[in-house]
């Protein structure tokens, strides 16, 4: 199921004549972008209603677990990001090394 998504998103990205590099960029942003809705859900308050309703207790459980993974998540997305953007720049600070070099001598910097 996986493979046949991907395959399919690889056909759309193709046909609207999209590189790698301008993908991943319009991913990036995306990404920002769910990256800032996380951040507004983790800094929400958390409305307690009634202290004597019986379901106070979950409702506060429910949130506190709702905000954490909103955290976690926007960590890990940010994580990403930053990877992403890494290596969009070392294939762009590679294309510009000199090939007078062999692998070895451009890697031991």
């Amino acid at each position: 199921m996986i493979l046949r998504r991907n395959t399919f998103l690889l056909g759309k990205i193709k046909e609207l004549g999209l590189s790698t590099k301008e993908t991943k960029l319009k991913i990036i942003k995306a990404a920002e972008k769910a990256l800032e809705q996380l951040i507004k859900v983790a800094e929400e308050k958390i409305i307690t209603g009634d202290p004597e309703d019986e379901l106070a207790a979950d409702r506060l459980k429910n949130a506190a677990a709702t905000k954490k993974l909103a955290i976690f998540d926007a960590f890990e997305i940010l994580k990403r990001i930053d990877e992403e953007r890494e290596a969009i720049n070392s294939v762009t600070n590679e294309s510009n090394i000199s090939t007078n070099q062999g692998f070895a001598e451009r890697r031991s910097r």
